[in-house]
């Protein structure tokens, strides 16, 4: 195989977002992430201590999103929901930024939002990821292109002290004229654009989209280090089959959808 499995198992942030989750669906989940050995479980402010005390000796981290899905709280809301997660044991922190400024071109709002919770991540020892929600940039904003206000973004964010930036948080569907909601998530387009647009301590997350191994060895070959994805058994078990098969990775491709 191109890369070993925990190259690409540590890859995998499991997702536990869906909105009707049960206490139930995050113990198993959680239990899923130990025995497949993802880098982590990506989870709502309120389950950080259960999935802290689920994962304890597993080699498994907590990640805990904030501002989810949309981005619209104050900064001071998102930074107290930071402390309360780091306090709860979350070592990563998965936070959107405010969309609507960032299409307005207030960029000293959008920049003083992620360092506000850049800063009192670090202060507790956490990493950051910054959610871009690519979705909604489509049609650029602030007189940029599409392409410039991500560029413009990753700046900003390698400014603010973020450790990642990221695509999607697999919940941002668009309604078309016809009424119908889509999404697309990562793309291999924005996955190469994101990487090119920061310094090598700046890392990239895709997420949404990528449901199977090729997609999964496919953002690694683009310079992704993480992936959120509620895959991870497919995915990994997928590997089991090829290495016991002695075949390689093949090529692949980043689907659309949410996680």
């Amino acid at each position: 195989m191109k890369y070993t499995y925990l190259e690409l198992s540590k890859m995998i942030d499991h997702s536990l977002l869906h909105p009707t989750m049960t206490d139930q669906e995050l113990d198993d989940g959680c239990r899923l992430a130990a025995k497949y050995q993802a880098a982590s479980v990506c989870i709502k402010p309120y389950a950080v201590k259960r999935a802290v005390e689920l994962l304890k000796d597993t080699g498994v981290i907590v990640g805990c999103v904030i501002g989810f899905p949309h981005g619209n709280g104050l900064t001071e809301a998102k930074r107290y929901e930071t402390e309360l997660a780091c306090r709860d044991g979350a070592a990563e922190i998965d936070m959107v930024i405010n969309i609507g400024k960032a299409l307005g071109g207030d960029w000293a709002y959008v920049e003083q939002d992620i360092k506000g919770v850049c800063d009192e991540a670090h202060r507790h020892g956490a990493k950051v990821k910054v959610i871009f929600e690519n979705d909604y940039l489509t049609a650029g904003g602030a007189g940029l292109s599409s392409d410039d206000v991500k560029i413009k973004l990753c700046q900003i964010c390698e400014g603010a002290g973020a450790d990642w930036v990221k695509t999607s948080t697999g919940y941002g569907f668009i309604k078309g004229a016809d009424g119908k909601y889509t999404y697309k998530g990562a793309t291999e387009h924005d996955l190469r654009l994101m990487r090119a647009s920061c310094s090598p301590k700046v890392q990239v997350k895709a997420a949404g989209g990528v449901r199977d191994l090729d997609g999964l060895i496919l953002v690694r070959d683009l310079g992704g280090s993480r992936c959120g994805a509620t895959a991870t058994a497919v995915m990994m078990d997928e590997y089991n089959r090829r290495a016991a098969a002695g075949e390689s990775g093949a090529g692949g491709k980043i689907g659309s959808g949410g996680y």
